[in-house]
C-alpha cells in the first residue's frame, strides 16, 4: 500500500491474552510505548482518498448491499424532546426497516431483515425495551451514557448512569470518554476510567465513543483506541454525532488498523462504529466496503461492525424503492420511523 501508515507501531510491546487482553505492564505506570506511537497522517489522508474515489456496486448488488447494511444500523434517537411515542415508533421502524411488499420483490421479506440496535437516552430505555417486548422481537436496547455528549459529569454520576441503563434493561452500554485526558497524554487515567466502566456495564456490551473530532490529532486517535480496547471495549465508535467534526474516513482508517493490530497481538476482535453525518445509501456503502477491505468478512456482521445513524435507514428504503419500482418515493410511499 505504499508508505507505512504508521511510523512507529506497537510491534514492540509485550502482549498477554489475559483479562481482556491487557497489555504488560499497563497496570503498572510504564506507558512509554505509547508516546513512540506516530501516525502518517500524509499517507492515512490518501488511503482515504482511494476509498471515496472507488466507483460503487449497481443494480441488484447495490440493493444486496443496502439491505445487509440495514442489520448493521443502530436505529439512534437522541434529541432533547424524545418521548415515548417517537420512541415505539422508532422500535416499530427497527423491526420493519424495509416495507414488506418491497422485500417480497426483491424475495427477502422471509429473511428477517431489522436493523442490530435501537439507541436511546437512559431515561428512554424503558421505553425501548417495553416497545419491543410489545412487538415481540428481541433486538437489542442500546444507550448513551457517562455524561453523553461531553463526557464532563463527575466520575461518580457516569458511572451511576451506566448501571441504571443496565438495570432498565439496556444491553449495550455507548459510553463517552473524558477527552481532556487524551489530549493532556493522561493515558494511565484513561485506561482506569474506561476500566470502570466496563466493570460498571456488567453483562452489556460496551461501546467507547472517542469523540475523534476533539482529540486534536489522528495519532490521538490510534492511541485512544488502543487504550480503549486493552480497557475491555467490545466496541470502539467513532463520534457522538453532536462534534462538529463526526465519522471521517481518515479517522476511521487509524481506528480500524488500531483493531487490526490489537487483533493480531492478541486474537481478540474488537468491534468498530461510525457515528454521526451517515445520512446516504452512498454513504453507507463506502463504509462497508472500507469494512471489508481492511478487517475483512468476518466484521462484516452485527457483532463486529454498528453504523450509528437517525435518517440513514430513510435513504436506503428510498433507493430500495428505486430499485424495485425504477422511480424514486414520494415523501408518503414510505413509512416514517
Amino acid at each position: 500500500m505504499g508508505v507505512p501508515i504508521f511510523i512507529t507501531a506497537v510491534t514492540n510491546c509485550c502482549w498477554i491474552g489475559a483479562d481482556n487482553c491487557v497489555i504488560l505492564g499497563i497496570l503498572g505506570t510504564d506507558l512509554s510505548w505509547i508516546s513512540k506511537v506516530q501516525v502518517n497522517h500524509p499517507a492515512v489522508l490518501r488511503r482515504a482518498q482511494q476509498v471515496q474515489a472507488r466507483r460503487t456496486v449497481k443494480k441488484e448488488w447495490q440493493a444486496a448491499w443496502l439491505l445487509k447494511a440495514v442489520t448493521f444500523i443502530d436505529l439512534t434517537t437522541l434529541s432533547g424532546d424524545d418521548t415515548s411515542s417517537n420512541v415505539q415508533r422508532l422500535c416499530y421502524k427497527a423491526k420493519y426497516p424495509i416495507r414488506e411488499d418491497l422485500l417480497k420483490a426483491l424475495n427477502m421479506h422471509d429473511k428477517d431483515i431489522t436493523t442490530a440496535a435501537v439507541c436511546v437516552y437512559p431515561a428512554r430505555v424503558c421505553d425501548a425495551v417495553r416497545a419491543l417486548k410489545a412487538a415481540g422481537c428481541n433486538i437489542p436496547v442500546a444507550s448513551v451514557a457517562t455524561g453523553f455528549p461531553a463526557g464532563q459529569t463527575h466520575l461518580k454520576t457516569r458511572l451511576e448512569e451506566i448501571r441504571l441503563a443496565v438495570e432498565d434493561g439496556a444491553t449495550e452500554i455507548d459510553v463517552v470518554i473524558n477527552r481532556s485526558l487524551v489530549l493532556t497524554g493522561q493515558w494511565e487515567a484513561l485506561y482506569d476510567e474506561i476500566r470502570q466502566f466496563r466493570k460498571a456495564c456488567g453483562e452489556a456490551h460496551l461501546k467507547t465513543i472517542l469523540a475523534t473530532g476533539e482529540l486534536g490529532s489522528l495519532t490521538n486517535v490510534y492511541k485512544a483506541s488502543m487504550i480503549a480496547m486493552m480497557a475491555g471495549s467490545d466496541f470502539i465508535k467513532t463520534s457522538t454525532g453532536k462534534e462538529t467534526v463526526n465519522a471521517t474516513f481518515p479517522v476511521a482508517i487509524v481506528m480500524l488498523r488500531a483493531i487490526r493490530d490489537f487483533f493480531w497481538k492478541t486474537g481478540n476482535k474488537i468491534g468498530f462504529k461510525p457515528a454521526g453525518g451517515i445520512r446516504s445509501a452512498k454513504d453507507a456503502l463506502a463504509w462497508l466496503s472500507l469494512i471489508k477491505e481492511e478487517l475483512g468478512d468476518e466484521w462484516l456482521k452485527p457483532e463486529l461492525f454498528r453504523i450509528g445513524a437517525s435518517t440513514l435507514l430513510s435513504d436506503i428504503e428510498r433507493q430500495i424503492y428505486h430499485h424495485v419500482t425504477g422511480r424514486y418515493a414520494a415523501y408518503h410511499d414510505l413509512p416514517m420511523s
